[in-house]
């Protein structure tokens, strides 16, 4: 079969870097009529997903031979092998390795259907060039792994322990990306604020941010992705404080808003440190906007442990929430707590989002009549500095910056 691979991506924004970095390795491989699936592992949902687009691409695509890769992938390989629809199951370090889709392309190629080895034993993520995600900004991936071990969190068993991408390599490939024309770049990792804890000197993602700012000086805009706010070092702040350049948007890993559930979810700050954090960012900033990750319905969760964390959405002062409803993972050591009934879950997550969309509205609404500076990313579509989502009354160039005039919201975007 020929033809070049056919990709699907589940999950987060690194995963959708990866992805562009697997079809141009396989491409160059001269890998042909694949249809290679990156899986996510962050809930249970998120793995039956899985297997459901599997069986919809084998459906879709007769004949063609399906590779699964990803942190599902990583964490479940016999899953994905007893699948007779799956050909391959390749690691999450596997992935990334152009051998890895040579050897694939080879029409010698062995049997070998599970290629996935200790992802903990891997040290070292390699900057991977890709001329460009996305057409209208560029994702970096600048650190891979997590080295901490969250009660309810099975993705450091996909993706191993912490590691970064030198500043060096970093630095190179925005200067390459801006050069092909791109306004904004955003760092990403699977837990961004620490980066550089392995490097020669461990230094902290603030100056990761300076140097790129530094050195790339033509770059308008750099975005970070989502942080753990109580690793947020002094010179990021500063850098929040002072760098016009760094965009006034955090998402953050908040996960809930009591101190106990927190202390169980083994998280490392508590609801003051959030509140505490967002006050500090909001005076070095005042129009910096947050978004956070909250779950619902985690084991032991009483109804008082949940209005903390609706509360917090008005205490942190939050404009965009991801909610999670709390879904058991198989070895991790939340699923092993007494869980709480699936209704008063659902109940829970859909409060949290009703509270989500009332902060969201009451954000828009202050962007009325303000002027910003917007990232187009279709005809008649863009974002703010905010990140926030702005519709146009007539066409626009794609991937420009242009100013406007905040005229309208409808609950869910500005309109210009």
């Amino acid at each position: 079969m020929s033809g070049a691979p056919i990709l699907a991506t589940l999950g987060c924004r690194l995963n959708a870097y990866e992805s562009e970095a697997m079809r141009e390795m396989a491409e160059s491989a001269g890998l042909t009529g694949a249809v290679i699936v990156n899986t996510c592992a962050v809930t249970a949902e998120a793995v039956r997903k899985a297997r459901q687009e599997i069986r919809r691409l084998a459906r879709e695509n007769p004949g063609a031979p399906i590779i699964v890769t990803g942190c599902a992938a990583q964490t479940e390989p016999e899953t994905f092998a007893a699948m007779p629809e799956v050909a391959r199951v390749i690691g999450n370090h596997e992935k990334m390795q152009p051998a890895t889709w040579a050897g694939l392309a080879a029409p010698d190629y062995g049997t070998e259907r599970v290629m996935v080895d200790d992802i903990m034993s891997v040290r070292e993520t390699a900057g991977h060039l890709i001329d460009g995600f996305g057409r209208h900004r560029a994702y970096v991936q600048v650190q891979n792994g997590c080295d901490h071990r969250c009660t309810f969190c099975i993705i450091p068993f996909g993706r191993g322990n912490s590691r970064s991408v030198p500043a060096g390599v970093v630095v190179d490939q925005i200067r390459r990306l801006r050069d092909r024309g791109f306004n904004e770049v955003v760092l990403t990792g699977v837990d961004l604020t620490s980066w550089g804890a392995d490097l020669p000197g461990t230094p902290r993602l603030g100056n990761l941010v300076r140097r790129i700012l530094r050195m790339v000086p033509d770059l308008p805009r750099l975005r970070i992705s989502s942080i753990d706010s109580i690793e947020a070092d002094p010179e990021l702040m500063e850098a929040i404080a002072t760098e016009p350049r760094l965009m006034p948007h955090l998402h953050l890993s908040l996960q809930h808003g009591d101190d106990l559930i927190l202390k169980r979810m083994k998280r490392r700050h508590l609801r003051d440190d959030a509140i505490r954090f967002c006050e500090e960012a909001r005076r070095l900033r005042p129009d910096i906007v947050f978004g956070a990750d909250i779950i619902a319905g985690f084991p032991t969760e009483t109804e008082a442990h949940f209005e903390n964390s609706l509360r917090l959405v008005d205490d942190c002062g939050l404009s965009f929430l991801h909610v999670f409803p709390y879904s058991p993972r198989k070895g991790t050591p939340a699923a092993r707590m007494p869980a709480v009934p699936g209704p008063a879950i659902r109940d829970r997550a859909a409060r949290l989002r009703a509270a989500g969309a009332v902060a969201l509205a009451t954000h828009l609404s202050a962007q009325v009549g303000q002027r910003h500076s917007v990232l187009t990313e279709g005809p008649r579509l863009g974002r703010t500095e905010q990140f926030t989502e702005v519709a146009f009354d007539r066409d626009q160039p794609e991937g420009a910056l242009i100013e406007v005039t905040i005229r309208a919201h409808d609950g869910a975007r500005l309109a210009a």
